[in-house]
């Protein structure tokens, strides 16, 4: 049995990319040679099992009022089922949560959210060795430049204060929970020039090698 390392994210990690000269492909997303996914699964090599788990829009627990199951809460437990047994689970959310829609939550809130994916995730059966497992990465914070961007009214008012206080509540929650965390505002990660929230091609790479190496210490 392969070991199982299941990526939990938003568009950062379906591989969203909103710069067409970006990607190999020309289209809206990057494509198996481009996504960090696919590039940690390169790196790791045939005895592990790279599961992407990607999703447009995806928040940790609040439901968007305009589009229906984006929550992650809600699909864990099937997809942890899905995909067990689980050597790691890698989670890389809270962007999509500094919304303004999301009833203007804040970083603290929603690092509360996250806190709850933790503890369900701890306690569902889907653990290889019986002992959960779980990598939280920090998103990079939204550029400021995402206001005067194509975007800015979708992420609407104080997005960009609460994408940048986002990291150290996270980093509390997973001291607090007891599971790993990494911050990938440390990693030297860039944004495109279009939307300023969106990983280029080569952040992709850089977050992959980075993880690679990090998944081989955790599991």
């Amino acid at each position: 049995m392969k070991k199982h390392i299941l990526c939990l994210g938003d568009s950062n990690t379906h591989g969203y990319c909103a710069d067409p000269a970006d990607c190999a492909d020309r289209g809206d997303r990057f494509n198996e040679a481009e996504r960090w996914t696919c590039r940690l699964q390169a790196a790791l090599g045939e005895d592990y099992l790279v599961l992407e788990e990607g999703l447009s829009g995806r928040t940790t627990v609040f439901q968007d009022p305009l589009y229906e199951g984006l929550d992650a809460l809600h699909y864990l437990w099937p997809c942890l089922k899905s995909h067990e047994p689980l050597s790691l689970l890698i989670i890389m959310l809270g962007t999509n949560d500094v919304k303004q829609r999301m009833g203007g939550a804040s970083a603290f809130a929603i690092s509360l959210g996250m806190r709850r994916l933790i503890q369900k995730a701890q306690t569902t059966d889907c653990w290889g060795t019986g002992k959960p497992n779980i990598l939280i990465i920090a998103p990079l914070p939204i550029d400021k430049r995402v206001e005067q961007s194509p975007v800015a009214q979708e992420m609407g008012q104080g997005a960009v204060e609460k994408s940048r206080e986002l990291p150290a509540q996270l980093k509390r929650v997973a001291a607090e929970n007891e599971v790993h965390f990494l911050d990938a505002s440390e990693l030297g990660l860039a944004f495109n020039q279009i939307d300023f929230m969106h990983l280029t091609r080569d952040s992709h790479a850089k977050l992959a090698q980075a993880l690679a190496g990090k998944v081989r210490e955790l599991v």
